[in-house]
């Protein structure tokens, strides 16, 4: 197998390009990515069996060759950072859109197969006190440039599934933690703010519930819909992992020695969702996946002392992050 992962040097792409190399070591694999400050190609040191293409999703020539080469496709390559598309929404429209409509006509012309990976952003945001889980056939209700734009991706991949004959996959996950993940997201941020002597942020007042799952236990899944997956079905891949922001950082703080309410709230994000939820399902009884990390504080420890013993991978982005974070206000 020649697999060509796209944005697989950022957090999610390159976790699971390090999973494919042990599980399916005999695997060739060709990881495009732009390497913008998402993605770092020291998150792929010491993979020997992996080529780097460094260009861009919406560089025509260059995602042809690459797809031409390939027996599969993996689709990670994303803008993904809800403040920054609040921000400067074009970068997620030209990335998320643009590009994977770039793929689709790559993998069209070389019929190859394809694996798009999506969000459970997409599905919009539940109430509280609502039992239900985001499922396969739920409605899309994107509430952000970023969830609308993924949402956009993965109604161009069912269009070119339908009309063109593409042969496709979906999913959909919740959202990842573990090593290689950029200090401006929620847990890193919290773990690295602890470990230079400051008091973690938290949006408002922390009472929104996201659905955590290990960044392996998500590339476990997608390489298992990869192999096995129906084609031109949707899964979703969650842990049921759901916690309110609150109850994280308190937990970090706990595991490092701080008290539990030992954090500042901070202006909340605007159009905040309030809560997301993973019926996993379908992936567990069509294809027999469980997830490995079903321990969130023991997943949560494991990726603090990541982060504790890689300090020189994550140092150089702080100092920007929080100056961007200082002038939003939060």
């Amino acid at each position: 197998m020649r697999l060509l992962v796209t944005g697989g040097a950022g957090f999610i792409g390159s976790n699971f390009v390090r999973h494919v190399c042990a599980e399916r070591p005999d695997w060739e694999v060709v990881v495009f990515d732009l390497l913008t400050y998402a993605g770092d190609r020291r998150n792929l040191a010491g993979l020997e069996q992996v080529k780097l293409v460094q260009a861009d999703i919406c560089d025509e020539p260059a995602i042809d060759a690459a797809v031409a080469s390939a027996d599969a496709v993996v689709h990670f390559a994303a803008e993904s950072h809800n403040d920054n598309s609040l921000h400067s929404p074009w970068p997620f429209v030209q990335t998320n859109v643009v590009g994977t409509y770039q793929l689709l006509e790559s993998v069209r012309r070389h019929e190859k197969r394809l694996h798009h990976i999506s969000t459970d952003e997409v599905y919009g945001d539940l109430e509280l006190d609502d039992p239900a889980k985001f499922r396969p056939d739920t409605a899309y209700n994107p509430s952000s440039p970023y969830s609308s734009t993924k949402a956009a991706s993965d109604l161009l991949v069912r269009a070119w599934m339908r009309s063109f004959g593409v042969q496709a996959t979906i999913s959909n996950c919740s959202n990842n933690y573990g090593p290689y993940q950029h200090v401006e997201k929620f847990i890193p941020r919290q773990i690295t703010e602890i470990l230079e002597g400051r008091r973690p942020k938290l949006y408002g007042s922390g009472e929104n519930v996201r659905d955590w799952i290990h960044t392996e236990d998500h590339s476990s899944g997608v390489l298992a819909i990869l192999e096995r997956g129906r084609i031109g079905e949707t899964y979703l891949i969650g842990a049921d992992g759901e916690r309110n922001n609150r109850a994280v950082v308190e937990l970090i703080l706990e595991l490092m020695g701080r008290e539990r309410n030992d954090f500042d709230h901070v202006n909340d994000r605007p159009g905040h969702d309030l809560r997301y939820a993973i019926d996993a399902s379908k992936l567990r009884e069509e294809l027999g996946w469980r997830p490995r990390y079903n321990d969130f504080r023991a997943g949560l420890e494991a990726t603090i002392a990541w982060y504790r013993a890689n300090v020189a991978w994550w140092h150089p982005q702080k100092l920007e992050t929080e100056a961007k974070y200082q002038v939003l206000g939060r």
